[in-house]
């Protein structure tokens, strides 16, 4: 059983941010009008059927799609098959996948040795009998094992409904209100951490729909200074107290703000000292960059650690709550009964077979295969890569890694300035420049996340590797300065 962490180096944070900053002084780099003209061409020629599916789906599909990862500029591509490192579009067009079902699949695409053991499991039952069935304990068992931080464990059907349990159950098992999460982050779309995501500072600017009393207890941190989150604890000594501190062991936004090496010891020194519990939101790391998640990577200890994506090996219902035995077991699994106040949660189709089978036979074979290193090597190469045509190219963009979870930095539009009085400029002309780097990507053959994340998988190898440099290649030099 292979315990390596994928993570082979620790980014430097502070040289991040100082890149970041000099970045967003800078002016927006956006492809040129030949370029333009050309991407212009190969969708408007090359991805008929596409265009074609979206505008039937606009009908029926609020915004003509069910997912914000779909909904790429200037429209969503139709996929009809995957494979691997790449799939294809509705019109024939091959892809290099650095989406990754945004970051599901640490396998590859469509990986049939788990595909075809899940199917079989399934078969007899059928995907959700809605009763009891053995993959719901094997798995449960399998994550305890590669986790030993995680005594028990809870399915349930995505991220987003695994951190609104975990927070309820934190509330519950420590009786205080305030829930501190760092500026930034993203912990699913539950009402009551709709609040400064994706960049710090914007507090409710998400919270469309969402009362304010929803997200009354919520508290941001700032970026990544202890002193500050300490100045929080005290402040809700006498409001309620800390139930529990939600955090991305890499930094907010799968580390889209990075955070020093030593960042989470220093949060769980906290929450011991004012009695408070330690989330790790894990919906990315767990298992990506190395089986027993970043906890181990860290040496830290959480009381609850939220799961997703890979813990159903890209099957749907993604999603589980784990941690200590005593913290666990203020968790309900229905009525609430018995002399302890107990965290209701639901759910008709969670811990079905098919995601349960997915996420057993994918964790295995992530085991056997040593995916995580594999896929993080991936990383390194396709990171180190990309910085060197930063340089080439001589552009103001910063690129790291943490494994097989890679960043481009190429608009800075995550790390701006809520306060900068140029606020709404900057991000309209940001948010553009984002975009359009994705666009220039996918019309190259590459698709990644929001134009500024790459998740690489085992099915990665020197050769997909090679190939996406060249299309990076290819967009970079297409690209020239724009006043914001």
């Amino acid at each position: 059983m292979s315990r390596n962490s994928a993570i082979s180096h620790w980014p430097d944070s502070e040289a991040i941010y100082g890149g970041v900053s000099n970045l967003i002084r800078q002016p927006v780099y956006m492809p040129n009008k030949e370029a333009m003209d050309k991407y212009g061409r190969f969708f408007k020629e090359k991805c008929q059927n596409s265009v074609a599916h979206f505008e039937f789906a606009g009908k029926y599909i609020p915004g003509g799609v069910q997912h914000n990862l779909s909904q790429n500029h200037p429209f969503p591509l139709s996929i009809s098959k995957t494979e691997g490192a790449y799939m294809w579009d509705a019109d024939g067009n091959r892809y290099v996948d650095l989406l990754q079902a945004g970051g599901a699949t640490l396998l590859g695409n469509n990986y049939r040795p788990v595909i075809d053991k899940v199917l079989a499991a399934m078969a007899p039952v059928g995907p959700a009998p809605g009763l009891f069935t053995e993959y719901e304990t094997k798995l449960a068992e399998l994550i305890c094992d590669y986790m030993p931080n995680i005594e028990m464990v809870r399915m349930l059907a995505s991220g987003t409904e695994a951190d609104i349990a975990a927070i309820r159950m934190a509330r519950c098992y420590t009786g205080k209100k305030k829930i501190i999460k760092m500026g930034g982050g993203y912990h699913g779309w539950g009402d009551q951490l709709v609040y400064s995501l994706h960049i710090p500072g914007t507090k409710r600017f998400e919270a469309h729909g969402i009362p304010e009393e929803c997200t009354f207890h919520t508290v941001e941190a700032k970026k990544h200074d202890l002193n500050l989150m300490e100045e929080l604890f005290k402040q809700a000594e006498n409001d309620g107290g800390v139930a529990a501190v939600i955090l991305e062991p890499l930094g907010p936004e799968s580390a889209t703000h990075p955070v020093p090496r030593d960042f989470n010891k220093g949060v769980r020194e906290l929450c011991d000292k004012y009695n408070s519990l330690l989330i790790f939101d894990e919906v990315v790391t767990a298992f990506r960059v190395g089986l027993s998640g970043a906890q181990a990577y860290f040496g830290i200890t959480p009381d609850i650690t939220v799961l997703g994506k890979i813990v159903a090996g890209g099957f749907p219902a993604a999603g589980a709550v784990g941690g200590r035995r005593e913290v666990m077991s203020s968790l309900a699994a229905g009525v609430s009964a018995g002399e302890l106040p107990r965290a209701y949660v639901g759910g008709t189709l969670t811990a079905n077979p098919l995601s349960c089978a997915g996420g057993y036979y994918a964790l295995k074979a992530i085991d056997e295969t040593d995916a995580a290193v594999k896929a993080g090597q991936a990383g390194d190469k396709l990171t180190e890569g990309i910085g060197q045509l930063i340089k080439q190219y001589g552009l103001p963009f910063v690129a790291y890694n943490h494994a097989s979870i890679c960043h481009l930095e190429a608009s800075g539009l995550m790390h701006l300035d809520i306060q900068a009085p140029d606020f709404e400029k900057q991000f309209a002309a940001r948010k553009k420049a984002m975009g359009l780097m994705g666009l220039a990507l996918e019309a190259e053959g590459v698709i990644v996340l929001a134009g500024s994340r790459l998740y690489t998988s085992l099915a990665d190898t020197q050769e997909v590797v090679d190939e996406t440099l060249t299309a990076v290649e290819r967009v970079f030099a297409s690209l020239e300065p724009v006043q914001a």
